[in-house]
């Protein structure tokens, strides 16, 4: 009876301690993959209130006037002036949001690259005549549960708990004719899954993007770029509740025998949404000319069959040396009036035959 009674006091306590572990999904803090032991959280991450993390406060936001003097005020559901503080603005297309501010692309650079280093990141690419900064893969560590044996063993062998997720963000700085800079934040996700019945061994595939987690770094860039806590708060609450024409679904076709995408909408709406979907989805741009429509990019069809248990963490996706020498394509975005149709060709410029099929697929998806 008295090791009886003990085990259950045991179990008990167990219990106990497992009830008040929380899983943290709504708090960010990454560690890049690479060098991952070495990094230590930066003091000044904020963790966001649980559920509430992306949406405003119940029937009320806050316009761009009432964030300039300070007050809040009960909007209306038309969008009536820029979501701006100071030369802060966010705009939205469908799921799509990025910042437009009022500096040149070189005063931005450098604070948008301390932004990811703070917030625990390596950086895999930066090319500053792009304005392109894109990060490692990284894991964020709050989804890892706090409970007591990982609060304890944690410490001493931090390397043992993982997640079965991993993120890598791009950034995307582009200079507009007036001056003014769009900033775009764009996610790509990995998540490890077993690649048998019998789970002997995992492989990792593409997850979804995360617009939601692409907002949230926006706010976050915003409090860098000069804006304050609640003001990047009320900004993203009151972008949420203003009404956006939803995006127009795009549609594959074969033009003049090749493969395209097509969009029911001009050129300058078309150019973005493409270029947010060649970032979400693993291109590299190498260069842009929107003056002629292209983007000229490298890419590699992802190796859905790289192992964890035979190749490694560091190889198949994660590799910065990927197997697959990456093809150089040109993407051709040219429009008629309220039509546009995307193309694919060959890096001297002519249609591409062999990859145009699979490159306007994984457009199209993305776009739809």
């Amino acid at each position: 009876m008295t090791q009886t009674t003990a085990r259950l006091s045991l179990i008990g306590l167990a219990v106990a301690l497992s009830a008040c572990s929380v899983i943290e999904e709504s708090k960010i803090d990454y560690k890049s993959a690479k060098k991952a032991s070495t990094l230590e959280v930066p003091p000044d991450l904020t963790q966001l209130s649980k559920d509430t993390r992306y949406s405003a406060t119940p029937d009320r936001s806050v316009s761009a006037v009432a964030l300039q003097a300070g007050q809040a005020q009960v909007p209306t559901v038309e969008r009536a002036a820029p979501l701006q503080v100071g030369d802060v603005e966010i705009k939205r297309d469908g799921d799509k949001r990025w910042l437009v501010v009022n500096r040149p692309v070189d005063q931005l650079w450098e604070p948008t690259r301390e932004f990811w280093l703070d917030h625990g990141f390596n950086l895999s690419q930066e090319k500053a005549d792009l304005g392109i900064i894109e990060t490692d893969w990284a894991e964020n560590r709050a989804k890892l549960p706090q409970d007591i044996i990982r609060s304890t063993l944690g410490k001493v062998f931090d390397s043992l708990y993982s997640t079965s997720e991993r993120d890598r963000f791009r950034t995307r700085l582009e200079r507009r004719a007036d001056g003014k800079t769009e900033i775009y934040v764009t996610h790509r996700g990995m998540e490890e899954v077993y690649s048998n019945s019998n789970k002997d061994s995992t492989i990792w595939q593409p997850r979804p993007s995360d617009p939601e987690l692409e907002t949230e770094f926006l706010r976050r860039l915003m409090i860098k770029l000069g804006t304050t806590e609640e003001q990047s708060r009320a900004l993203v609450a009151a972008d949420k509740a203003t009404t956006v024409q939803a995006a127009p679904s795009a549609k594959i076709a074969t033009i003049n025998g090749q493969p395209a995408v097509q969009l029911a909408e001009p050129f300058d709406r078309a150019w973005r949404r493409v270029g947010v979907a060649l970032d979400r989805t693993g291109f590299t741009v190498e260069d842009r000319d929107r003056s002629k429509g292209v983007y000229y990019v490298r890419y590699v069809a992802p190796n859905p069959d790289t192992e964890e248990k035979k190749k490694g963490w560091f190889s198949g996706w994660f590799s910065s040396k990927p197997e697959n020498k990456p093809g150089q394509y040109q993407i051709a975005v040219r429009s008629e009036g309220e039509q546009t149709q995307v193309t694919v060709l060959d890096a001297k410029g002519q249609p591409e035959k062999l990859a145009a099929q699979r490159i306007v697929r994984v457009i199209a998806d993305d776009l739809k």
